[in-house]
C-alpha cells in the first residue's frame, strides 16, 4: 500500500479487497482508495465528482471515494502493526439558545470519514465486521468529547487489505487481532483529528501517530522538529519521511524481517536512508507517486 496527498486528496494505491459505506460503495477489487477536500458550498454530483478527479490523476475506475469538507492538513495517520487508519474529521453542533434547540443547519457541513488498511488478509465478512468495530469506536470517541450523537449524517468508513495476503483474519469484532487495533486507533484518533479541524492543535501538515511500546505502550504523535535521535543516519538527513510511506517495501535491498519482542514478524528499516537523502526526499515530495525502483536509480545517479 501506497499513501499520498496530492491537491487536498488522500490517495491509498494498492491491490486491495475493499468494503465502502461511501459514494457508489459496497465490495470491489480495487487499487484506489480516496478522501478528497470539497468546498463547502459543494453542491456537484458526488460520483461524478469522483470520477472526473479519477480521471485527472490517471486513475483507473477501480476505485472507493470519500467525501469531505475538512482540508487534508488536519489528516490523522494512525499505525498500530500491521494496521493503519486514516482520519479526517468534522462535528457542527446544533445551536442550542434558552434550552431549546435550534433545528437549523449550520452553514458548514463536517464529516468523519475513516479509512481502515490492514496489510494482513481478511475476508469479506471480516472487512464488513471491521466498519462496524470502526464505527462502534467513533460513536464511543464522541460521547467521551460529550457529544450527543454517534456520528454525523454524511460519515463514511472503508476497510481494505491487500488482495494477494492469506486470510489471516476471519473475525475482527473488538476482541479480535484486527479489531482491538482499529477500535484503539479510532478511539484515539478522532479526538486528535477534530482538535486540529477545530483550531486546537494546529498543524501545517497531516499527523501521524505511532503505537508504541517502547516505555509502557502508548500513542506518540511523530514530529522532525526537536527530535532528540537527529541525525539518526547522517548529518544533513532530511526527516520528512521518518515513516516511510513505502512500509513495508519487502525489498530485501533496504530492509528485512525480523522477529518482534511482541510476537510474530516485523519488517525492519533501520538502516535504510533512501528517502533521507535529500534529492530522494525532494523528488518524493514533488511526486508522491513514484515507484520505489525509480527512488533507487535517483539515488545511485548522485
Amino acid at each position: 500500500m501506497r499513501y499520498f496527498v496530492r491537491n487536498n486528496t488522500l490517495f491509498l494505491r494498492g491491490r486491495f479487497r475493499a468494503a465502502s459505506t461511501g459514494i457508489n460503495g459496497g465490495i470491489a477489487d480495487v487499487t484506489t482508495i480516496l478522501n478528497s477536500t470539497v468546498p463547502h458550498d459543494f453542491d456537484d454530483d458526488p460520483q461524478r465528482y469522483l470520477d472526473l478527479l479519477a480521471a485527472r490523476h490517471g486513475l483507473s475506475r477501480e476505485y472507493f471515494g470519500l467525501l469531505t469538507a475538512v482540508e487534508m492538513h488536519h489528516l490523522c495517520v494512525l499505525q498500530y502493526d500491521f494496521i493503519t487508519v486514516f482520519i479526517t474529521a468534522g462535528v457542527t453542533n446544533p445551536t442550542v439558545t434558552a434550552g431549546v434547540t435550534n433545528p437549523t443547519p449550520p452553514p458548514a457541513p463536517h464529516t468523519i470519514n475513516i479509512i481502515v488498511y490492514s496489510r494482513e488478509g481478511m475476508p469479506d465478512a471480516a472487512l464488513l465486521e471491521t466498519i462496524v468495530t470502526a464505527t462502534g469506536a467513533k460513536a464511543q470517541a464522541l460521547h467521551d468529547l460529550g457529544y450527543d450523537f454517534p456520528g454525523t449524517t454524511t460519515d463514511a468508513v472503508a476497510v481494505a487489505c491487500e488482495r494477494d495476503a492469506s486470510c489471516a483474519h476471519t473475525y475482527a469484532g473488538t476482541l479480535t487481532e484486527i479489531g482491538r487495533r482499529v477500535h484503539a486507533a479510532v478511539l484515539y484518533g478522532v479526538p486528535e483529528a477534530l482538535a486540529r479541524q477545530l483550531g486546537k492543535v494546529r498543524r501545517s501538515d497531516p499527523s501521524f501517530f505511532i503505537y508504541s511500546r517502547y516505555g509502557g505502550e502508548h500513542w506518540v504523535e511523530w514530529q522532525k522538529e526537536g527530535c532528540p535521535y537527529y541525525p539518526c543516519h547522517f548529518p544533513g538527513q532530511r526527516c520528512d519521511y521518518c515513516y516511510c510511506p513505502y512500509y513495508p517495501c519487502n525489498d530485501e535491498e533496504l530492509g528485512e524481517w525480523v522477529e518482534s519482542s511482541s510476537g510474530g514478524r516485523v519488517w525492519s528499516c533501520t538502516k535504510c536512508t533512501l528517502l533521507h537523502v535529500p534529492e530522494v526526499a525532494d523528488y518524493v515530495k514533488r511526486n508522491p507517486e513514484a515507484a520505489l525502483a525509480e527512488l533507487k536509480r535517483l539515488r545511485d545517479r548522485l
